[in-house]
């Protein structure tokens, strides 16, 4: 006897932030439209007809620019980023020197060297609590504690509704779990890779595993083999990174001896704590990333053309007779020796990346494998992609909620009062909001989430091409993007490397 499996399980309810200074708009925006008002009544004051003519047209650049739209933008924020982009280019700001140029110190040693937002940034190492180290990225300025772990997991795709829900399920109570008041984890982002293989560890681990009686026939047909399907070959890697709060988590910091010592103590704790519900997710932890693993990582996003080495050696190394250099990278050497920020492209080192932000989430029901085209193998490109959450506390969480809420009950009224009729989009946002508030206060958790992709060639004529193919598999994943413009490289390190930076702050204007 048979039985059927239940249907999958399907999701859907993002609701976008409302950032807005007042409804849609920034706080320029909102000035320009003040402006625009002024400027428009002047000539009604003064009887000028003269003074219409020329306060009008003002007026209505003014309102030009604040509901203008270009890719996305509205026209004051394209023209403030393009001014701010100039100025950077003007100034060279744009361009990043390191190698022979980095600085170095009194003793003649050259510390890590990254790029834009990334200088802040250093590199600790902490002990694991079971006798390894891990590295620890700390942020001085926004006072984050990041470990970042390289994890293993047996997909959704290949298995049957019931464990999939199950996994989903179980993903989710994890990350419900953190939205706690007051929790001392303020971030948690998934990163993956999707990048070519030209079969170097493959070839590595071959050669350490061929028995040495094995038929000569038999060894070349698998060297004939390892040449033809190798290099076709796709790897995919993925990382989970947990961030802690220092002044969220001070008093556990104190009692732990206070200081990066104290943080670091308090982050690895927190991350077993938590290692139970990954596992209960399925999300096998292959392991802790130690500062040369870390480095590795960063290394590898700026400079694709020393993945294969780096590949084989740490195959090499997991051989137990292996003699040859420790794996990984060493942290002083982990950022680029040069990059270069352009309007819509970042170059660093060989290759050229092109980030986006995902702006529109399906609005329809969509099953758990909705995000599988972004991660499709491509052998001109390789792709990444970083999911990162911000858990909101209970109290936080209802005082946000009845922000939105009134922005959007508001709006709604003050159409209905001009006689604007309701699209259907925007009476379903207005369901999703009384939803995601009846949800929170059953007891689900909320989050701010964002997604960001990135694209990355070592040929600059096949840069368009990776381009428009991720488009193309973003649009049958349902999503809306926008290209990153004029932050090329903030959005690099987001998007293509697993270091736990977080969302931007509540935009409340330019």
């Amino acid at each position: 006897m048979s039985t059927l499996s239940s249907a999958p399980a399907t999701h859907s309810g993002w609701q976008a932030e409302r950032s807005g200074f007042m409804g849609n708009l920034s706080g320029l925006g909102f000035v320009l439209v003040a402006t625009s008002s002024l400027i428009a009544v002047i000539p009604i004051y003064i009887r000028s007809w003269t003074a219409a003519f020329i306060a009008l047209p003002v007026s209505a650049l003014l309102l030009l620019l604040a509901f203008g739209r270009v890719l996305g933008l509205t026209a004051n924020e394209w023209i403030v980023l393009a001014v701010r982009h100039q100025i950077s280019v003007a100034t060279r700001k744009n361009l990043f020197f390191s190698g022979v140029f980095a600085p170095r110190t009194k003793d003649g040693r050259q510390p890590m060297d990254l790029p834009g937002t990334l200088a802040r940034l250093h590199l600790l190492e902490a002990p694991d609590g079971l006798g390894g180290k891990i590295g620890v990225m700390h942020n001085p300025i926004a006072g984050t504690y990041t470990a970042i772990c390289r994890v293993t997991f047996p997909g959704l795709a290949l298995i049957d509704t019931d464990r999939q829900d199950s996994r989903v399920a179980a993903w989710e109570a994890f990350l419900r779990a953190q939205c706690k008041e007051d929790g001392a984890i303020t971030r948690i982002s998934v990163h993956q890779r999707s990048l070519p293989d030209d079969g170097t560890a493959l070839r590595a681990w071959t050669e350490r595993h061929i028995s040495p009686d094995a038929p000569a026939a038999a060894v070349e047909a698998l060297d004939d083999l390892m040449m033809s399907a190798g290099p076709a070959a796709t790897t995919r890697e993925t990382y989970l990174s947990i961030t802690l709060s220092a002044s969220r988590a001070r008093l556990a910091i104190k009692g732990a001896g206070g200081g990066q010592v104290g943080a670091a103590a308090v982050l690895v704790r927190e991350i077993h704590a938590m290692q139970p519900a990954i596992s209960s997710a399925s999300l096998q932890i292959a392991e802790w990333l130690t500062p040369r693993g870390v480095a590795q990582v960063i290394r590898t996003a700026y400079d694709p053309e020393a993945q294969p080495a780096l590949a084989g050696r740490t195959a090499s190394a997991a051989d137990p007779e292996w003699q040859g250099s420790e794996p990984g990278v060493d942290p002083d050497l982990a950022g680029p020796a040069a990059a270069e920020t352009s309007w819509g492209v970042y170059r660093h080192d060989g290759a050229w990346t092109v980030s986006y932000q995902v702006r529109g989430l399906p609005k329809s029901e969509v099953y758990a494998t909705f995000l599988q085209p972004l991660l499709r193998p491509r052998q001109n490109a390789r792709r990444s992609l970083s999911l990162m959450f911000e858990p909101i506390g209970p109290s936080k969480a209802r005082t946000e909620l009845a922000r939105d809420k009134a922005k959007r009950d508001a709006a709604r009224q003050l159409r209905a009062k001009t006689g604007r009729a309701e699209s259907e989009d925007e009476r379903r946002e207005a369901i999703v909001a009384r939803e995601q508030d009846a949800a929170r206060a059953a007891g689900h958790g909320v989050l701010r989430t964002t997604c960001l992709l990135a694209v990355t060639v070592t040929a600059l004529d096949e840069l368009e091409t990776a381009c428009a193919e991720l488009q193309a598999d973003a649009s049958q994943a349902g999503l809306e993007l926008r290209r990153c413009w004029g932050a090329q490289d903030d959005a690099f390190t987001i998007a293509a490397l697993p270091l736990g930076q977080g969302l931007p702050d509540r935009r409340v204007g330019i």
